[in-house]
């Protein structure tokens, strides 16, 4: 089942994550894909229906800027998982990220490697141009947290003072404290 990374895209680019965090949505487009990880929980264990759940990066033929160097996946790459999702005869319920063999990388991808997955491809060969079309002023927020322009989006001036990495914890403080 696709779902995405913007399931997790709240988490800061520094943390490497794996398939046990909790959900922490980006955007409700992200929120949408929490709930099928889920919905795909609850018809796992009450009807007995496997799921393989690929929080994928970004799909395509080539990563495009360079958040997508660390969580691009190739067609050649995202076929394989599709394959073990279909085929392996152990899964149940389980969560894994649809990225290739990329450095660095913002997960931890064990579960994949677990079943079977070996990723062909990484995004080494694009980076250097990539990084040389990079913008010099990239959005703050964007650059702090791996769901990139999902969790800065509707951000006003207001709501991006509270997402500087001075305030942000504090802020997360005030709100489980009230």
């Amino acid at each position: 089942m696709a779902t995405s990374n913007h399931a997790v895209g709240f988490y800061p680019r520094t943390q490497t994550i794996d398939h046990r965090v909790l959900p922490r949505p980006d955007s409700r487009y992200g929120v949408s894909k929490a709930f099928s990880e889920a919905l795909a929980s609850l018809y796992a264990d009450k009807y007995e229906i496997g799921f393989l759940c690929v929080r994928i990066g970004n799909f395509g033929t080539r990563p495009i800027d360079k958040r997508r160097l660390s969580i691009w996946i190739s067609p050649r790459d995202l076929t394989q998982l599709v394959r073990i999702g279909l085929e392996h005869p152990d899964v149940r319920y389980e969560i894994v990220y649809g990225v290739s063999n990329n450095q660095p990388s913002w997960y931890d991808n064990s579960n994949a490697y677990r079943l079977g997955y070996k990723p062909e491809d990484n995004s080494e060969p694009y980076a250097e141009a990539v990084l040389a079309a990079e913008p010099s002023n990239p959005d703050p927020i964007a650059e702090r947290y791996q769901g990139g322009t999902l969790p800065a989006a509707e951000n006003t001036p207001q709501r991006r003072r509270r997402h500087s990495p001075s305030n942000h914890r504090q802020h997360r403080f005030m709100l489980t404290s009230n």
